[in-house]
């Protein structure tokens, strides 16, 4: 039986084994490569889950360099350490922010206790022509200031 398969390769100058081993060798490649798409598409989802936006240039770093355990929970818990996003908790003003903040106040002339006029509301609630142009007037001298 051996001369007749022996026969046959000689005769057609194929070998049936090699090509089915290809065939299986071609399509295993075929299933890792769906099975690192699928895997991928886990961990995609896993992120979405906790709430990451994967379109953000941010986002996307923190998804490739994040190798801890793909649970939601966990993930939130490395991007709310890293701040990515926030837990919608008030966030802390640091004394550094606090500082520059009232030193922006400083220059553009308010007090802290002041807060800036909307002119735009006032202007559209003026109840006379007189009131409009008081805070039309008023408004271009804060522009004239600034």
């Amino acid at each position: 039986m051996d001369s007749d398969i022996e026969f046959d390769e000689q005769e057609s100058g194929r070998n049936p084994l090699r090509e089915r081993m290809k065939q299986l060798e071609t399509e295993n490649a075929a299933l890792k490569a769906k099975a690192e798409q699928a895997s991928q598409a886990e961990r995609e989802l896993a992120f979405v889950k906790a709430g990451i936006d994967p379109n953000n240039p941010l986002s996307k770093y923190f998804m490739k360099g994040y190798e801890g355990d793909l649970n939601p929970d966990a993930i939130k818990a490395a991007a709310l350490e890293a701040q990515l996003i926030s837990d919608g908790k008030p966030q802390v003003v640091s004394q550094d922010v606090s500082a520059w903040e009232r030193t922006n106040q400083a220059a553009s002339g308010q007090t802290a206790g002041e807060a800036p006029v909307d002119y735009f509301a006032k202007i559209a609630q003026a109840d006379s022509p007189a009131e409009l142009e008081k805070w039309l007037s008023e408004a271009r001298k804060a522009q004239a200031s600034s």
